[in-house]
């Protein structure tokens, strides 16, 4: 297995002011390769906005910079997994007659998840308000808990064939920690519609017991729509009530290819238009002769997930959450950097909306407010769509 000291800057061809830390252990796939090849797009859109006098004091130069976490030195992975320990310690700023069962500030970011999943999973909100609550999290571990570095992604194609020996999830100090322990009960999560109609479980499903969160406390939720077995009921009907038990995982190869290079390759450089785009993350309609036909976006939600990162509503709960949206954010905006002008402000009609949520279609895209409550301001739909200067330039960050 590869070593941190192994980690080989460069600075990133048609973009000179970003530096590029590659893990040689990992080649570059196609989709890394794409993005590459894109940066002197990214270029030209910067530098039309700064003619503009559009881009709010962003700039590549300035830009933060998100990293795959195997690219990260092992030093600052594991500085990361302290920030997320620390918001495990600090007090939530949520109202607790609300959500009595947050009982922390990285609980907040939960309770804001289960009370508006069906808002951050319609159609129009899917990409950019998780964008924003990304970013809230990521400023919160910067500012409350010190970390120096920016929300990392996961590269799901460097992890797919053996997630369990990752250095994500391999259970080591700077890891996210490993397994969760077999739970017999357990079978997978069901997928209805589909063939296979299962993501048949990986051999896990029970607490987690090695690494940096085998000592996790998880409180709010299970909720109706929870994968676990074997779970503590919460003591109120809608999952917000203090239920103190185990983190529980179980790290599952069969939904992690169903992610791979070669799927994002076909949904970023076959997708024409962003319903196209929107259909094919989701994976519908479900593709046919495939083994594994989740859509990237359920393929990554079930990488380590069962109790609470099974539960959509309560997916937050493990700290893998950020890394599976950092990743859909990346693919997203490499998407859209294919045409800046065309695809920047482009939402999703709704054509195949994610189950349970409904179709929307908003009639004025630029009148429709974000809302973060107890989390952060709140900003305009269009203003998350750019991460280059959105938000008031709040937004300036690339991806590498």
């Amino acid at each position: 297995m590869w070593a941190s000291a192994l980690l080989l800057p460069s600075l990133l061809a048609g973009a000179q002011a970003i530096e590029v830390i590659r893990n040689p252990f990992y080649p570059l796939d196609v989709v890394d390769k794409l993005e590459e090849a894109t940066m002197p797009k990214v270029e030209e859109f910067v530098a039309k906005k700064i003619a503009a006098k559009a881009n709010n004091n962003c700039t590549l130069e300035n830009a933060a910079v998100r990293r795959e976490w195997s690219d990260m030195s092992e030093e600052l992975r594991q500085e990361y997994v302290a920030s997320i320990k620390c918001l495990m310690k600090l007090p939530p700023k949520s109202d607790p007659e609300r959500f009595p069962g947050a009982l922390s500030r990285f609980d907040d970011f939960v309770a804001y998840h289960m009370t508006h999943a069906m808002q951050l999973h319609d159609n129009q909100h899917l990409f950019g308000a998780h964008k924003y609550f990304v970013y809230l999290f990521e400023k919160a571990l910067r500012e409350e808990c010190g970390y120096t570095g920016y929300q990392p992604y996961m590269n799901y194609d460097r992890y797919s064939e053996d997630p369990i020996n990752s250095p994500l999830l391999n259970g080591n100090a700077s890891s996210l920690g490993g397994n969760g322990v077999l739970e017999p009960s357990y079978k997978g999560v069901p997928q209805y519609g589909r063939t296979p109609n299962i993501i048949a479980s990986g051999g896990g499903g029970g607490c987690v017991t090695e690494g940096p969160f085998s000592d996790m406390i998880v409180s709010l939720g299970p909720t109706s729509m929870s994968t676990a077995t074997n779970v503590t009921k919460n003591p109120r009907a809608d999952g917000t009530g203090s239920n103190p038990r185990c983190l529980r995982r179980d790290v599952n190869r069969n939904a992690a290819m169903g992610a791979k290079a070669d799927r994002a390759f076909d949904l970023i450089s076959n997708s024409d238009n962003i319903d196209d785009f929107y259909n094919r993350l989701l994976g519908t309609p479900p593709p046919k002769d495939d083994p594994y036909p989740w859509g990237i976006h359920t393929a990554g939600h079930y990488v380590a997930a069962v109790d609470p990162g099974g539960d959509p509503m309560t997916s937050p709960g493990d700290p893998i959450f950020y890394f599976h949206h950092t990743s859909l954010d990346r693919l997203w905006w490499i998407w859209q950097m294919q045409d800046a002008e065309n695809r920047l402000n482009v939402i999703p009609n709704g054509t195949m909306p994610m189950p349970p949520m409904k179709q929307r279609r908003i009639p004025v895209p630029e009148e429709t407010i974000v809302d973060m409550e107890w989390l952060g301001p709140a900003i305009t739909l269009l203003e998350t769509h750019d991460q280059l200067g959105g938000n008031g330039g709040a937004f300036c960050y690339v991806y590498v």
